[in-house]
């Protein structure tokens, strides 16, 4: 049983624009909770096949993790495979033009869930959502007020 979640806002940065901050994974702590650090394993861009890693800190512990770049179609999808705790995991952006200042982002994220993740589906699906809703919204900030920044220049 595949656990899969999604959330989506409007954000008033233009697709180009969104896409650059998803794509700069130095930023990725900006807007992702549990990431302390991160960047493409051995450097270089996005692409089909990169690895990403990360120095992470959830549940109390610091550690390392690591996902695979499975899709790369700019400016419009990245997604990435890797394991939550256990589990395989998948998760992506898809960005869709409104006009040429706003944009339609879409995260999504898909789990198998494996051990104790098996046990609670719902309570894990239900926590799994809160995150990538406060990580879009996070996102959405950060992206808005570099463009308040920049057209107050």
């Amino acid at each position: 049983m595949t656990i899969r979640t999604e959330s989506r806002l409007t954000i008033a940065s233009s697709v180009d624009e969104v896409w650059d901050y998803v794509c700069d994974v130095g930023r990725w702590p900006e807007w992702a909770p549990t990431v302390l650090e991160c960047w493409v394993r051995g450097g270089g861009p996005l692409q089909p096949g990169s690895r990403v890693d990360q120095r992470a800190k959830d549940l109390g512990r610091t550690h390392r993790r690591s996902q695979e770049v499975t899709v790369v179609e700019a400016p419009r999808h990245v997604a990435f495979a890797g394991r939550m705790g256990t589990s395989p995991s998948r998760w992506g952006m898809e960005l869709e033009p409104v006009d040429d200042k706003q944009t339609d982002a879409k995260m999504w994220i898909e789990i198998d869930p494996a051990g104790i993740m098996r046990a609670v589906p719902g309570l894990f699906k239900g926590s799994l959502q809160r995150v990538s809703d406060r990580e879009m919204v996070a996102m959405k900030a950060a992206l808005e007020s570099a463009t308040r920044e920049g057209a107050e220049s």
